[in-house]
């Protein structure tokens, strides 16, 4: 019997000793189960809010050189891709015809104003017969037409002569505005007409420049809301200031001023159009270029920042957070994102100032999960 009994008595210790090791495995596994997570107290800063939107660039002025008159051209005055300023002339039209016509309006007018002499003496002589009761009213009143007459002909050449004057002056085509001029498209010897459709050359003013944008009408309603609650200050300038990037990738080296928007939406996009201006000396933004365009629209002085890592987004595109509460346990809280600044979302609703979010480890929490705090991040450590 007591040896049966001592027999036993190692198969009991090892039973306690498997009891014990897992109690003790249980045990680190729970401590396992609590996740260890970093968090971030979130503190109101100033943010300059701005949007980024497509573009191209356009002259500040443009206009079409087209011939007034018919003619021949006689000699293209300009170099092709050079400057021109307003009122150079750029072609010569073969003046002959419109030469004669000047001279013969000129010779009109010196036979109305000779004419208008004898019909003036005429008209003396004539009112002092007719204060004498010598001629009839009748002949009086032929006598002033006749000197009226003669000096409405004169104005009728006088305008005339301005008008040969004038067709004369358009054989010489100047520029209309001061720019860059671009290729001709007549040489010497071509026919041109004045209703002529294709422009003899093309003019662009490039220094300014305008940078057309387009922004859908709801982001623009979503700005002036943020404006009238207060959440927006005017950064500033009245103008907003404009940030140009370009078709390469590099920034160009001149800020511009958004200059309006359009009162108008159009139908068929729902975009509104926008115009910003910038300097170019240099001459290195082209028409027609694409760029896009960052515009500083307001400063929000108490913006929330949440690192882009700390937002969850479900299947229906609606953005989440943990809040670190009370005893360690997060909960999961739905916020609204307004727009990337830098690596973090501006955070418009869901969130109170000095409250705490997790920023790292959050894809293996769940609602009402306790955790275990390993690291507080601080605002600058974003």
């Amino acid at each position: 019997m007591l040896i049966k009994r001592w027999g036993l008595c190692p198969l009991v210790l090892s039973l306690l000793v498997l009891v014990a090791g897992c109690s003790d495995n249980k045990g680190k596994a729970d401590a396992k189960a609590v996740p260890q997570v970093v968090v971030m107290e979130i503190k109101p800063q100033r943010v300059l809010v701005s949007t980024e939107l497509a573009g191209r660039v356009s002259a500040f002025q443009k206009a079409e050189v087209r011939p007034q008159v018919n003619g021949i051209v006689q000699q293209r005055l300009f170099t092709e891709g050079a400057v021109v300023n307003a009122g150079d002339a750029l072609y010569r039209i073969d003046p002959a015809l419109y030469q004669a016509a000047a001279e013969s309006a000129q010779a009109a007018l010196a036979k109305a104003e000779a004419n208008v002499l004898p019909a003036q003496l005429r008209a003396e002589r004539g009112k002092l017969l007719f204060a004498a009761k010598a001629i009839s009213k009748q002949e009086w009143e032929e006598i002033q037409a006749t000197y009226g007459q003669a000096k409405a002909e004169v104005d009728v050449c006088r305008a005339a002569l301005k008008t040969a004057r004038i067709q004369l002056g358009y054989t010489t085509i100047v520029a209309p505005i001061a720019g860059r001029i671009g290729k001709s498209s007549v040489t010497q010897g071509a026919l041109v007409t004045a209703n002529q459709a294709e422009p003899l050359a093309l003019i662009q003013q490039v220094d300014p420049v305008y940078v057309d944008l387009t922004q859908s009408s709801t982001e623009l309603l979503q700005l002036r809301e943020r404006f009238s609650r207060g959440q927006l200050a005017q950064a500033g300038n009245a103008r907003a200031e404009v940030q140009l990037q370009l078709e390469n990738g590099a920034l160009y080296s001149q800020k511009g001023t958004l200059q309006f928007t359009d009162i108008t939406v159009d139908e068929s996009t729902g975009m509104v159009s926008l115009r910003a201006v910038f300097p170019n000396p240099e001459g290195q933004l082209l028409a027609g270029m694409y760029a896009r365009a960052t515009i500083n629209e307001g400063a929000d002085e108490n913006a929330l920042l949440v690192p882009q890592l700390a937002v969850l987004r479900d299947v229906k595109g609606k953005s989440s957070v943990f809040v670190l509460g009370q005893g360690n346990t997060v909960t999961r809280r739905t916020v609204v994102t307004t727009e990337a600044v830098g690596k973090n979302w501006l955070v418009s609703e869901g969130l109170k100032p000095n409250e705490v979010v997790v920023v790292e480890g959050v894809k293996a929490l769940r609602d009402n999960m306790l955790v275990k705090v390993q690291a507080r991040r601080s605002a600058a450590e974003r």
